[in-house]
């Protein structure tokens, strides 16, 4: 039988209007402390996004998300927060915030296999 490990995801979401607090949920991050784990999915559907706020700057939007990929690399281009200790690094991305990407409460499981508990999260809560 499989090991199972702690693993730790928030549900990434656009929110075109703070005030309205309504949002599309774009992607998900997942961070697995034991296997040293922190990755992001996501995918914009520019059509459906510009269907519930024409307004959206999608190309920010786009920014945002490549930003977290970054970070969650650890890759220079992340800036500082990119430095940071992988957990430090999970934690700074799913921090409350108010703006237009943001993510839902952390959600705790188990799973042996990181990559495919992402894939699989991704696929029910944001395709």
């Amino acid at each position: 039988m499989l090991e199972k490990d702690l693993f730790e995801y928030a549900v990434i979401r656009v929110v075109p209007r703070v005030e309205r607090e309504e949002f599309l949920n774009v992607g998900v991050v997942l961070y697995c402390a034991k296997k040293r784990f922190l990755q992001v999915a996501f995918n914009l559907d520019e059509q459906r996004l510009l269907a519930f706020s024409p307004e959206l700057d999608i190309d920010e939007v786009k920014a945002y998300l490549c930003a977290f990929e970054l970070i969650c690399q650890g890759a220079a281009a992340g800036g500082k927060i990119a430095t940071l200790p992988i957990a430090e690094r999970f934690r700074w991305l799913t921090a409350t915030r108010s703006t237009v990407v943001q993510t839902s409460r952390v959600h705790p499981g188990f799973c042996s296999d990181p990559a495919e508990m992402l894939q699989r999260l991704f696929m029910q809560l944001v395709l």
